[in-house]
């Protein structure tokens, strides 16, 4: 077994959602699921088919991401996982909704971090098996951490 990082190409102030599903019908559903949540959500993505034709699979409302979903699905190369780029809208606003994807078996990262993948390659073939999502912790918040964050969710709305 063949260990490896795969860094996820991405411009800083996209989110993106890494995930794995089991069916290609699971490229259309994310798609619905997606352009549900709001009419201002901009995404591409794309599903890496593990057997047959073994295809990346694309969909998306916005051409730049759904290309650039798919580089980054071609770099992982690990089979059934996909990968969404968010703009105007958070993995937050969205998580939920891709989760009941009926295809959808487990979420690895939402974020807008750096990340990388840890992959995993056999004879068989690729496979996540986890992510790196930004940097480690410098400290522990203090009281008036506590206080800035409480304030920053009620000022952008997430709370009351």
């Amino acid at each position: 077994m063949e260990l490896t990082s795969v860094h996820i190409d991405k411009p800083d102030d996209l989110n993106v959602i890494i995930g794995q599903a089991h069916f290609i019908k699971a490229v259309e559903d994310l798609h619905e699921a997606l352009v549900g949540i709001s009419p201002h959500l901009r995404f591409g993505l794309a599903f890496c088919e593990a057997s047959g034709l073994r295809l990346v699979r694309t969909s998306g409302n916005d051409d730049d991401l759904t290309e650039l979903a798919a580089k980054n699905a071609v770099a992982l190369g690990a089979g059934h996982s996909f990968i969404v780029f968010l703009r105007e809208g958070y993995p937050v606003n969205v998580l939920n909704a891709v989760q009941q994807v009926p295809e959808v078996c487990g979420i690895y990262c939402a974020t807008a971090n750096p990340v990388e993948v840890l992959i995993a390659e056999t004879e068989l073939g690729r496979g996540i098996l986890g992510v790196v999502d930004g940097g480690p912790p410098l400290g522990v918040e203090s009281p008036d951490d506590q206080r800035d964050r409480k304030q920053l969710l009620r000022q952008i709305g997430y709370k009351l």
